[in-house]
């Protein structure tokens, strides 16, 4: 179920200990959300979301042999983007999710990836497995970011690429109230939309290269991190 909480004194202290949201969510209702959403999400978030896929990927700058992995599959709408020189893995907590991405990589002859039903905050792969980790369209509705991130940089490969693709909470003082008051109901299509930035770089201990903003309205940010 998902918990919310009002906005208290945490959002007021320090950026580092403050909370990211006013929402509160568990794996069980990611899960169910996202359950949900399996079979309308190409129809609903395919071509809104699409500009910033294209960004990242280009972003990525995917070298030959590469091993990639994509936290948050979904229904494998990126795995056509990757160039098939590269290995890809994705991972995705929701077993429906993962049968439309499975479909779609038969269906297009997709060899180079495989996927993998897991917990982004508790990925099974090695410390130093991959050359780039990418987080689409995901953070900002798991119940742990910071986690999520931590563990996508213990599994990339010092001095590779960890990219997160993501809306967070403006710095526009009346949009922000405004994104803290609904982030209870965005939730339930698949994303709070009052997760602050400052906050989740902060207490994550990770300082990005770069940060711009994709898609249209720009109310998405594609971050790049190098691993030191």
């Amino acid at each position: 179920m998902a918990l919310f909480e009002r906005e208290n004194a945490d959002f007021r202290s320090d950026v580092a200990t403050r909370a990211l949201s006013v929402t509160v969510v568990e794996n069980q209702f990611v899960e169910h959300v996202y359950d949900n959403l399996a079979k309308v999400y190409d129809l609903t978030f395919g071509p809104a979301l699409h500009p910033g896929r294209l960004v990242a990927i280009e972003r990525m700058g995917v070298r030959l042999g590469d091993q990639v992995l994509e936290v948050g599959v979904g229904t494998g709408i990126n795995a056509a983007l990757y160039p098939r020189t590269c290995q890809v893995t994705g991972i995705d907590f929701s077993a429906p999710m993962l049968e439309k991405a499975r479909e779609r990589v038969v269906s297009k002859g997709i060899e180079n990836v495989r996927l993998m039903e897991m917990d982004a905050a508790s990925l099974t792969f090695p410390d130093n497995s991959f050359d780039i980790v990418y987080a689409p369209y995901v953070i900002s509705v798991v119940p742990d970011p910071v986690k999520v991130v931590q563990e996508m940089r213990r599994v990339c490969k010092p001095g590779g690429k960890i990219i997160v693709l993501n809306h967070f909470r403006s710095a526009n003082p009346i949009v922000s109230r405004l994104e803290r008051a609904i982030s209870p109901l965005t939730l339930y299509i698949g994303f709070k939309s009052d997760l602050d930035l400052p906050g989740f770089l902060a207490q994550a201990e990770m300082k990005p290269v770069s940060i711009e903003k994709v898609s249209f309205p720009p109310i998405w940010s594609l971050i790049t991190f190098i691993k030191q």
